[in-house]
C-alpha cells in the first residue's frame, strides 16, 4: 500500500536562497513549525535526525537517510518505522525556478508500507502547509 501527499507554493526568491534557508539546520528551530529540529548534514547516504512536530498530532524523532542532493534544487531522505516496509516515507524537497523571480517550492513525501492504510496523514499536510509558508515568508523578507 502506499500513499503520496504533496503541497506546493510559489516563493518570492530564488531558488538559491532559499535553497540556503532549506539546508541550514541549525535555524529551523527559529522559523519551522513542523520540522523543528534536523541534525546531520545534508549528503547523499548519510544519517540524519530529524524531529517534527505536526500541528494537533504527536511529535517524533525519526533517523532517515539522505537519498539525493542537487545544489539549489532538491533534496530528499528516506525514513522508516522500525524496519523497512512497515510505514517509509521518501521526503523530498524541490525547488523549481520559474524564470521570473520566483520559485515554486514543492514539498511531498511518498509513503509505503502495510500500516499506510491505518494512519491520517491530515495533520502532516497542514504540516507541509505551515513550513511552507514560514519558507516563503523568511525567503522573501530576507
Amino acid at each position: 500500500m502506499s500513499k503520496k501527499i504533496e503541497t506546493e507554493i510559489t516563493i518570492h526568491a530564488s531558488p538559491e536562497k532559499i535553497w540556503k534557508i532549506l539546508i541550514d539546520f541549525e535555524n529551523y528551530p527559529v522559523w519551522n513549525p513542523f520540522i523543528t529540529n534536523i541534525q546531520g548534514s545534508v549528503e547523499e547516504g548519510n544519517q540524519i535526525q530529524v524531529k517534527i512536530e505536526p500541528q494537533g498530532g504527536k511529535g517524533m524523532v525519526f533517523k532517515p537517510v539522505i537519498l539525493s542532493k542537487k545544489e539549489s534544487n532538491e533534496f530528499s531522505w528516506l525514513g522508516k518505522l522500525m524496519f523497512k516496509g512497515i510505514f517509509d516515507g521518501e521526503h523530498k524537497f524541490e525547488l523549481i525556478d520559474n524564470k521570473n523571480g520566483t520559485t515554486r517550492f514543492i514539498q511531498s513525501e511518498q509513503f509505503s508500507g502495510f500500516l499506510v492504510p491505518f494512519f491520517n496523514l491530515d495533520n502532516t499536510i497542514i504540516g507541509f502547509n505551515n513550513m511552507n509558508q514560514k519558507l516563503k515568508e523568511l525567503a522573501e523578507k530576507s
